[in-house]
């Protein structure tokens, strides 16, 4: 997940303006290849709304998620332009424990805020990973707004970049 400093994920229209950054950090490392790491995902999972941001966003940029497989949860009748996407309705546990570890290595939760809550509130979730940006919005939908439980995580890995990002890695313990 993205966030502001004030742990903020989108903006009340949805922009993703905030995400281009001029700061600079000289001790910060070069941003990962993008390219390289999407090639470690083995399967997407995300939200109706996620998954609306994302094919709007995709009229500009370009589906950001290629042919990999891409669970959308969501209980409404949503469009399907692509093959390579799958709609879920049922319980988290069993898409989880049934559908997903049995076939993928890598499953990337690419968002949203209520997914995730849920995925951590049922435990169902290995790690976390937070990419803060240097900005504080103010305003906005928060990504850890009422998980409802006390969660102890492991710091896994932390990485600063040149454009004042920091990667954030915890294993989430169960």
């Amino acid at each position: 997940m993205v966030s502001s400093l004030d742990g903020i994920i989108a903006k009340k229209d949805n922009s993703i303006s905030w995400f281009d950054t001029t700061d600079s950090y000289d001790k910060g490392v070069d941003g990962q290849d993008p390219e390289e790491f999407l090639k470690t995902i083995d399967c997407y999972v995300m939200g109706a709304k996620t998954y609306k941001h994302a094919l709007e966003l995709s009229k500009s940029y370009g589906w950001a998620y290629g042919d990999k497989p891409t669970i959308v949860l969501t209980t409404r009748n949503l469009p399907k332009d692509r093959p390579n996407i799958e709609f879920y309705s049922g319980d988290l546990n069993r898409l989880v424990n049934e559908r997903l570890k049995p076939n993928y290595k890598n499953v990337w939760v690419a968002g949203g805020a209520i997914l995730a809550k849920d995925l951590i509130r049922q435990k169902l979730a290995d790690e976390i990973r937070v990419s803060i940006l240097p900005i504080i919005l103010g305003d906005g939908l928060l990504f850890f707004d009422n998980v409802g439980q006390e969660q102890t995580l492991h710091l896994k890995d932390t990485t600063a970049y040149k454009n004042g990002m920091i990667e954030l890695c915890y294993e989430i313990k169960k």
